[in-house]
């Protein structure tokens, strides 16, 4: 597994200028926050990092390779933005099996047990359209890591959720973590992501800084 690389990305919507001049670099076994406003770009960098979305400049690269040049979409890449939308008449399982089966990778047994993993019921009838907002989330979550993805990006993954929900879903995260895979995870609330990161950065004012206390107490007033 190579490290993945941001060199120089930059973002903008007619006059709106999202970020400029972004540099990161993630290493395997590593979680890395992103904390920032609404609006601030954090779902679009994610689309820029998987090849959903081209930047106006800069490169990202996995090892030597470059996206877009090299491949149209970062390999190997689990990805959770904007609430992923599923088939609302399909069981759980059942969309997880049609979204297995455009790789043709995973067995309905490992799709089951990623379900259990996440403490879905993978033998539930009830349809997508009658699940709670966190069995959603978890179910959006299993879609992003099912097929042993290198890379997950875990757009804002902790809203609306009760503790319970919100604790599952970290333990998995970094049990995720301890099997060497390179996880990003963005939010506005910074205490998920002080829990489980490596290390934490902020997107304001169209850059990204580590969120150092200095950083902390200019954007939360508080300080730490």
């Amino acid at each position: 597994m190579e490290r993945l690389i941001l060199d120089n990305i930059s973002k903008s919507f007619k006059d709106n200028i999202l970020f400029d001049g972004i540099k990161l670099q993630l290493e395997p076994g590593t979680i890395t926050g992103i904390v920032g406003g609404n609006g601030s770009g954090k779902s679009v960098l994610f689309k820029i990092i998987c090849g959903l979305m081209k930047p106006d400049t800069g490169t990202v690269m996995l090892g030597n390779k470059v996206l877009s040049k090299d491949f149209e979409y970062l390999p190997n890449t689990g990805i959770f933005i904007d609430s992923p939308g599923f088939i609302s008449y399909y069981t759980g399982l059942e969309n997880l099996k049609l979204l297995a089966g455009i790789k043709g990778d995973i067995s309905e047994e490992e799709i089951k047990n990623w379900m259990r993993f996440l403490n879905l019921d993978p033998d539930l009838k009830t349809k997508v359209k009658n699940y709670s907002f966190g069995m959603k989330q978890k179910l959006g979550i299993v879609q992003a890591i099912m097929e042993n993805q290198d890379i997950i990006l875990l757009d804002e993954i902790f809203n609306g959720l009760d503790f319970k929900t919100q604790r599952d879903i970290k333990e998995a995260i970094v049990d995720l973590k301890s099997k060497n895979k390179i996880i990003m995870i963005t939010s506005h609330n910074h205490e998920h992501l002080e829990e489980l990161c490596d290390i934490i950065y902020l997107l304001e004012d169209k850059k990204l800084e580590i969120l150092d206390d200095k950083a902390y107490e200019k954007y939360f007033g508080i300080i730490k």
